[in-house]
């Protein structure tokens, strides 16, 4: 079976960036809406400033603020987020390199003053407290990685015409999801609904605003979004601003070695 890559964007640019208008793609549907999603990538990526709020099942919520910076290389995204505030989690970084069969995932802890290789079960924590996984955000960086994506429905959200897409993630890449569903704009082929199922049971899901929708260049992206984990009854909500794309990003961002140094 033919199998492609169901395109997001990275977690902090809230979702799969798109160009206002779908390019005229030839193929059938599912290649026509996934060639629009993967045409939304700009080559490089940054943002100034998010702000992701974790609110657990009993109302207390923690505020997170940082930066992200991403560029893609030979169609290979890499991506570095770094916390800014507050002061407790300040220069807390999470790097993804995506490759050919694998990608590499490192975290640094200030605390621990080291770099740290993320795989295996260590994927499924929480990323710094918040309701996403290092494979969540595998899951988001990495495009899904799956088999064939399929067309299911056509619907409505917010008002909006939305394209109701599915895929089923490798087994290699060892994700605990059995399938993963996005609901995608049809206006700006960013996707505003995702939901993440364990067997048949959502068990995540993210959710972004139609009216998040924002233009940065020649790139859409969601400006908002919350990802709730329905099990634990909690969520998190990010929010961005400053964003830049088409700019020059420097390598040593993505230095596995280093990436957590400077600004």
């Amino acid at each position: 079976m033919r199998t492609q890559a169901f395109r997001m964007r990275p977690l902090a640019l809230l979702m799969a960036a798109a160009l206002l208008a779908a390019p005229a793609y030839a193929g059938p549907a599912e290649d026509k809406l996934m060639s629009c999603m993967r045409a939304n990538i700009p080559k490089t990526l940054r943002i100034q400033e998010f702000d992701l709020t974790a609110t657990d099942r009993a109302g207390a919520s923690r505020l997170l603020r940082g930066k992200l910076f991403a560029k893609r290389e030979d169609e290979k995204l890499k991506s570095m987020l770094r916390l800014v505030a507050p002061a407790d989690v300040s220069g807390a970084s999470y790097l993804l390199l995506e490759g050919d069969k694998a990608d590499q995932m490192y975290v640094y802890l200030p605390a621990l003053n080291k770099v740290r290789r993320i795989n295996g079960a260590s994927s499924d924590g929480p990323l710094f407290g918040t309701d996403l996984s290092y494979a969540d955000i595998k899951q988001v960086n990495n495009a899904f990685s799956g088999s064939a994506p399929t067309l299911e429905a056509s619907e409505k959200i917010d008002g909006r015409a939305v394209k109701r897409i599915s895929v089923v993630p490798h087994a290699e890449t060892g994700s605990r999801y059995s399938r993963i569903r996005a609901w995608v704009d049809e206006a700006s082929c960013v996707a505003i609904k995702a939901e993440f199922l364990e067997g048949e049971t959502v068990r995540k899901r993210l959710l972004s605003p139609a009216a998040s929708l924002t233009k940065s260049g020649a790139y859409w992206y969601a400006a908002e979004a919350t990802m709730s984990d329905l099990k634990e009854g909690s969520h998190t909500t990010l929010k961005v601003t400053g964003v830049k794309s088409g700019e020059e990003v420097a390598n040593r961002y993505f230095d596995s070695r280093n990436f957590y140094v400077g600004n």
